[in-house]
């Protein structure tokens, strides 16, 4: 009868997910388009909106402490952050991708010949009609050198407790300068994890980026 008369809420479950500067799932990211806009004709990056809605978050733990903080939108496009611990309550080297081509590996050796390219210092991006790009990641070597590889785990509900995929990916990072800025592109293999009773289709993703400074987006 008390509750009746007095009402009693129920809690609400708290979201499990990390808030990036305010950003998580459900909630739209701002964009100024100047970030692409002052390398437009010299970069690849395009971009048609300044508004990002937030549909899916992926986090991944590396192995030095650091998280990176990925939030997707339903047509791949990838804003992601960097921090020092799972909240991101302290978050920094924000970048912005877009999907540029996707292909499936029809064999175990079309994946070696893809692990191959992403060893060496540079990659020759000419069937993807993307150039050639120099690495980032170790640049301060030629040498070959192994891609670097991950677990990410996808979730599109902020109160979920597990998450609804996770992917393996062996990607490297390759960067350079263009009029106006700095263009990134990203270059993965992804396997997501095999289900009982499901096959797991093995993709090689490339996507294309620009760094973003905190002032260039909001939610």
């Amino acid at each position: 009868m008390f509750k009746r008369l007095f009402g009693q809420s129920t809690p609400e479950t708290p979201d499990r997910l990390a808030v990036v500067r305010n950003i998580t799932v459900g909630r739209t990211v701002r964009l100024d388009p100047l970030a692409w806009r002052r390398m437009e004709g010299e970069s690849l990056f395009t971009l048609d909106r300044d508004a990002l809605e937030i549909t899916a978050q992926g986090s991944v733990e590396l192995d030095g402490g650091q998280f990176v903080h990925r939030f997707y939108t339903d047509d791949h496009v990838m804003l992601q952050g960097m921090s020092d611990d799972a909240t991101g309550a302290v978050s920094y080297d924000f970048t912005l991708y877009i999907p540029w081509s996707s292909a499936y590996p029809p064999n175990d050796a079309a994946r070696r010949r893809w692990k191959d390219r992403l060893s060496e210092p540079v990659f020759d991006g000419t069937a993807e009609e993307v150039g050639q790009w120099p690495r980032f990641w170790f640049a301060e070597s030629d040498a070959r050198q192994p891609p670097v590889s991950f677990w990410e785990e996808i979730h599109d509900d902020r109160k979920a407790v597990t998450p609804y995929a996770r992917i393996f990916q062996t990607c490297m990072l390759y960067a350079r300068d263009v009029p106006g800025g700095r263009e990134l592109m990203l270059a993965i293999e992804q396997e997501p994890e095999r289900k009982a009773g499901r096959t797991a289709d093995v993709t090689h993703e490339i996507m294309v980026g620009i760094p973003l400074e905190l002032a260039e987006f909001d939610a």
